[in-house]
């Protein structure tokens, strides 16, 4: 199992807007497309109240690239993204990393 932790930074303001397309849309085509998140995350003490960290668990690479990509090729999803970013871009940068545990993890 790998993990996948992803860092959304949003345009200034814009952070509401995310959490209502997760919950209203984003989720609900990850489901479709067979995506499993471990958990979402907001910043409380950091360099920023404005991100988002999420972590996505995968079986392998294979895995990982097979349903991303058809989760960012689908057709309801490319509408459903620009429909919510017709005022403007929500998110202003993403980062992401690929985790893989160590031997002592309790998460595997």
């Amino acid at each position: 199992m790998i993990h996948e932790l992803r860092i959304y930074e949003c345009v200034p303001g814009k952070l509401p807007a995310l959490h209502q397309r997760f919950e209203t849309t984003t989720l609900k085509m990850w489901a479709k497309h067979g995506i499993r998140q471990v958990g979402f995350w907001t910043t409380l003490i950091g360099e920023s109240n404005q991100t988002l960290t999420y972590l996505i668990e995968w079986e392998s690479l294979a895995e990982r690239e097979a349903k991303w990509t058809a989760f960012m090729r689908d057709p309801e999803w490319i509408a459903a993204r620009a429909e919510t970013e017709k005022a403007g871009p929500i998110v202003a940068n993403i980062r992401n990393c690929i985790l893989q545990p160590t031997g002592y993890s309790k998460l595997k």
